[in-house]
C-alpha cells in the first residue's frame, strides 16, 4: 500500500488521473509525449491501492472530494482500459508490455533487472560487438555475472571489445535500444503471463526428491488431474533416457562436465549408459573412473548435480538449439 512519504513525480501524476475518472484521464493522455505515457502509466500499473489521506494529500484541490475515506486502485488493467481510450491499439501493446515487463525507467535500468541467466541466454545469440556495447552499459556487477555464464570464448571476445570500444554514435544506440524494447524486453512481457502448471513444473524441477516426491503426493491427493499436468510439463533427470545420442552430444557441450560424475552416479543404468555411448570409448573409460573413484557421495549432492544440468538443457530447449518433448522423434532413444 501506497504511504504519504516518498511518493514520486510520476505516481503523484497517477493518483490525480485515477482520481479524475477515465473520461478526463484519457483527454490528458492523448495530449502527453509518448515520454510522459510511459512513465505515468509504469507508476499507474504498479502503484496498488492507493490511501485516501494520500490522494488527499497529492490531490488537495480536491480534497473536498476523497475526504470520505475511499480508496483508489491502479493496476494494469486500469491502465490499460485508459490507454486504449486515448492511443491506438498497437502503441498501447507496447506500452503496456514495456511496463509489465522488468522495472526500471530508462532501457538500461531495465536490463540491470533481468536476471543474468536470462540476459545471458539472449545475448549468446547476438554479434559480440553488440553484447560488448550492452553490458559496457550495465552495472559491473551484472555484467559480470551475465559474463560467467557465457561461452568463455563468446565472453573473451566480448570482453576484448569492451577493452577496445571507440565511443559509440547516439543513432547506434538509440537503435540498439529500439530493438532490445521491441524484441527482448515485449517477450519478456509476453511470457510474464505463463501457463500455471508450467509454471509450477518448473518449481517441481527444482525440489530435492524428497520434497518433490512429499509435494505431489500431496498434490494429487488434492487434484489429481493438475499434478498430472504438472508432471507431463516437469523434465527431470531421468528423462533424458529418451532423448537421441545427437541431443546428448549437444548437451555435452554445455553442461559443467566436472558436474557430470556426480550426477551420473546417482542416475539409472539407461541414463549413465546413453551418455557412455554418446562419447569416444576413451572419454567414456575416463568418464566411468572417474564415477568410481566418487565412492559414496550424498543424495543431495547428486541432486544439485542433476539439477544443474537439467537446467542446462532447459536452457537449451527454450533457445530451440535442442527438442526434449516427449513427442520427439528419435531413433537413437534406450530402450
Amino acid at each position: 500500500m501506497l504511504g504519504k512519504a516518498g511518493v514520486t513525480g510520476a505516481q503523484k501524476a497517477a493518483i490525480l488521473l485515477l482520481a479524475l475518472g477515465e473520461d478526463s484521464s484519457t483527454q490528458l493522455f492523448s495530449t502527453m509525449h509518448e515520454s510522459e505515457i510511459r512513465e505515468i502509466s509504469a507508476a499507474m500499473a504498479t502503484i496498488g491501492t492507493i490511501p485516501a489521506e494520500t490522494v488527499e494529500t497529492v490531490c488537495n484541490e480536491f480534497s473536498k472530494s476523497f475526504s470520505s475515506g475511499d480508496m483508489l486502485v491502479g493496476t494494469f488493467e486500469t491502465t490499460e482500459r485508459m490507454l486504449r481510450k486515448a492511443l491506438p491499439g498497437d502503441r498501447v501493446n507496447q506500452i503496456m508490455e514495456e511496463i509489465r515487463g522488468p522495472a526500471g525507467r530508462t532501457m538500461w535500468d531495465k536490463l540491470g533487472n533481468v536476471p543474468e541467466n536470462v540476459l545471458a541466454s539472449y545475448l549468446r545469440n547476438e554479434y559480440p560487438q553488440t553484447v560488448a556495447v550492452i553490458l559496457s552499459r550495465l552495472q559491473p556487477a551484472h555484467t559480470a555475472r551475465v559474463l560467467g555464464l557465457l561461452p568463455e570464448d563468446f565472453a573473451v571476445d566480448v570482453m576484448m571489445r569492451m577493452l577496445h570500444m571507440e565511443n559509440v554514435q547516439r543513432d547506434v544506440i538509440d537503435s540498439l535500444e529500439t530493438t532490445l524494447r521491441s524484441e527482448f524486453i515485449a517477450s519478456l512481457a509476453r511470457s510474464s503471463k505463463r501457463d500455471s502448471h508450467e509454471l509450477l513444473a518448473e518449481v517441481f524441477n527444482n525440489f530435492d526428491r524428497r520434497i518433490e516426491g512429499q509435494f505431489m503426493n500431496a498434490l494429487e491427493r488434492r487434484n489429481l488431474e493438475d499434478a498430472e499436468r504438472v508432471k507431463a510439463l516437469m523434465f527431470t533427470f531421468d528423462d533424458i533416457r529418451r532423448l537421441s545420442k545427437e541431443v546428448i552430444m549437444r548437451i555435452m557441450r554445455d553442461i559443467n562436465r566436472e558436474k557430470l560424475p556426480l550426477a551420473l552416479k546417482g542416475a539409472s543404468e539407461d541414463v549413465r549408459s546413453l551418455f557412455l555411448s554418446s562419447m569416444t570409448g576413451r572419454a567414456g573409460k575416463i568418464l566411468e573412473d572417474e564415477i568410481a573413484s566418487l565412492g559414496p557421495v550424498r543424495l543431495k549432492d547428486v541432486d544439485a548435480a542433476q539439477s544443474e544440468i537439467v537446467a542446462t538443457i532447459k536452457e537449451l530447449a527454450n533457445q530451440g538449439e535442442i527438442d526434449i518433448s516427449p513427442s520427439a522423434d528419435s531413433n537413437e532413444l534406450i530402450p
